[in-house]
C-alpha cells in the first residue's frame, strides 16, 4: 500500500493543475481509475466522482484536486511579466522562486520570480518582503512580443515548478502535497471500495476550486445529496519551533481529526464535526490500532465548510494528514501518515450500516 501511495503521489505532485485550471490532473486521475478498472464521469467544473453502491447513509468522500498560485496580469514590453496571486500564496515565501507558466498547447515555459540583487539592496531592503505586485517573473524573454509567441497570455495559469522528492524516513517534499496527498489516499480508497463486499454507498470524488473559492465542490454535492461529508486534506504539523504553540499534531505521528476549524480573515465559515463522525472515527481507530491526532486552528478553511451546508445540511468532518510548511514551493509530509489514513477510512466506511444514526440526541 505504502509503494502504491507513494508513487500516485509523487506523480500526481508534478501535474501542474492551478485552480480552475485543473484538468491535467482530473485526466491523470481518471486514467489511474480506468487502471483498475474503475468508472468515473466529470461535471461542468471539472469535479471527477467514481460510485460505488452499497447500503445505508450516502457519503461523499472528497479531496480537492487543485493547488494554488497566479494568473499573469501583464506582460512587459521588455518580457518581464507580472502576476496576480491566485489563493493563499505567501509573498514572504516568493522571491526567487522557480515557476512554470502553463500555456494551452502545452508547451510549459520556466521562469523565475525576482529578487533585488542583494549586492544592490539597501540596509532596510534586506529585512523587507516586497508585496507580489511589485515582483515579476523572468522567463528569459527579451520582448513581451517573444513571450506571446511562446504562448504566454493574460490569464495564463502559473505555478510553482513542479518538484517531488523522497528524503529520509518516508518523508517527502515537494509541491501541492496539499491535497495530491489526499488524492493519493482516495486512489488507494477507490482500490479497497473496488474491492469490498459490503458497506454505504460511497462517493469518491475529487475537487475543484478549492484554493479559489472553497465552492466548487458545491455544484457536485447538490447532486449527490450525501447523508455523510468527509474531506481529506492537510492537517497543520505544530512539530517543528515555529509551530510548537498552535497544537500537538506530530509529522509521522498518524492521521488527524479537524474538531475546529475557522477562517478569521474574512470569511466567516469553518467546520464543527458532527458527532456521529467524531464518534465514528474515534471507534474506528481503536478497533484498526491507529493512532488519531486532534487538532482545532483558526486560518483553515476547506470546500467542506459550504458543502455540510447542502440540502437539510450533512454530517461533515475533516479529517487528513499532518504536513508541514502550507502553502509554499516546497511542503512535507509523511507516507506512513497517508497508509495509516487509508486504514482509518477503510475501517470507518466500514462501520457505517444501515442502521447508522445520524440523530444528534444520540450523541449527548
Amino acid at each position: 500500500m505504502k509503494d502504491r501511495i507513494k508513487r500516485d503521489l509523487m506523480d500526481l505532485m508534478v501535474v501542474p493543475g492551478l485552480s480552475g485550471h485543473e484538468d491535467r490532473v482530473r485526466h491523470a486521475l481518471r486514467e489511474r481509475l480506468a487502471l483498475q478498472g474503475i468508472e468515473s464521469s466529470s461535471d461542468r467544473l471539472g469535479n471527477l466522482t467514481a460510485h460505488f453502491p452499497g447500503a445505508g447513509p450516502r457519503v461523499m468522500l472528497f479531496a480537492h484536486m487543485d493547488q494554488l498560485g497566479f494568473i499573469v496580469r501583464r506582460i512587459e514590453a521588455d518580457g518581464l511579466i507580472q502576476l496576480e496571486r491566485l489563493g493563499g500564496v505567501p509573498e514572504r515565501a516568493l522571491a526567487a522562486q522557480e515557476v512554470l507558466l502553463c500555456t494551452r498547447e502545452g508547451h510549459d515555459v520556466p521562469g523565475i520570480i525576482s529578487n533585488k540583487s542583494h549586492h544592490a539592496t539597501t540596509p532596510g531592503e534586506k529585512y523587507t518582503v516586497l508585496p507580489y505586485a511589485e515582483l515579476f517573473v523572468d522567463a528569459g524573454f527579451s520582448s513581451g512580443a517573444e513571450a506571446e509567441a511562446a504562448g504566454i497570455r493574460i490569464g495564463t495559469p502559473v505555478v510553482y515548478a513542479p518538484h517531488a522528492r523522497l528524503l529520509a524516513q518516508d518523508r517527502v517534499t515537494g509541491t501541492s502535497i496539499d491535497d495530491r496527498a489526499g488524492c493519493a489516499v482516495l486512489l488507494e480508497m477507490a482500490r479497497l471500495l473496488a474491492a469490498r463486499k459490503g458497506g454505504p454507498p460511497v462517493d469518491l470524488a475529487f475537487t475543484v476550486q478549492e484554493e479559489f473559492n472553497l465552492r466548487g465542490a458545491l455544484p457536485l454535492a447538490r447532486k449527490l445529496k450525501p447523508d455523510i461529508a468527509i474531506q481529506l486534506d492537510l492537517m497543520l504539523a505544530t512539530d517543528t519551533p515555529d509551530m510548537a504553540a498552535r497544537g500537538d499534531v506530530v509529522l509521522g505521528g498518524g492521521p488527524g481529526m479537524s474538531l475546529y476549524s475557522f477562517h478569521g480573515r474574512g470569511t466567516l465559515n469553518g467546520v464543527i464535526p458532527h458527532p456521529a463522525m467524531v464518534d465514528l472515527f474515534e471507534k474506528a481507530a481503536a478497533a484498526a490500532k491507529v493512532p488519531l491526532q486532534r487538532s482545532a486552528q483558526v486560518g483553515i478553511l476547506t470546500d467542506l465548510s459550504y458543502v455540510q451546508l447542502v440540502g437539510e445540511g450533512v454530517a461533515s468532518i475533516d479529517m487528513g494528514f499532518p504536513m508541514r510548511y502550507s502553502h509554499s514551493a516546497r511542503e512535507m509530509c509523511d507516507l506512513n501518515d497517508l497508509v495509516s489514513l487509508t486504514k482509518l477510512l477503510d475501517a470507518a466506511l466500514a462501520s457505517i450500516g444501515p442502521d447508522f444514526s445520524l440523530d444528534r440526541d444520540g450523541y449527548v
